[in-house]
């Protein structure tokens, strides 16, 4: 879990990554990657906001399927959101350990 959490602060301002993405280098499951983001207690240290669905679809944020706060953040970070979606092309991040 630790390490999921870890692999967040690497994102960059003004990017995000998927939950597959996210998974893939953290060697989990996108699923048990979206487990530990909902109970995710430090959102501000641990910026959960900045992991999107692989479609570019925002998601949910700490558990919350309302996504207006995950919006707001993703956009105070530069990120436009176009029709509830992220350009993955120009915002998408990968994590290199």
């Amino acid at each position: 879990m630790s390490n999921v959490l870890e692999l967040l602060k690497r994102i960059p301002k003004g990017k995000v990554t998927t939950y597959g993405e996210l998974a893939k280098t953290a060697r989990t499951s996108p699923r048990a990657v979206g487990l530990i983001l909902r109970n995710n207690r430090e959102p501000q240290k641990y910026p959960c906001y900045k992991v999107i669905k692989s479609s570019g679809e925002i998601g949910g944020y700490c558990g919350i399927a309302n996504s207006r706060k995950k919006i707001a953040l993703l956009k105070k970070d530069g990120i436009a959101i176009k029709n509830g979606k992220v350009d993955l092309e120009k915002y998408f991040y990968k994590i290199v350990l």
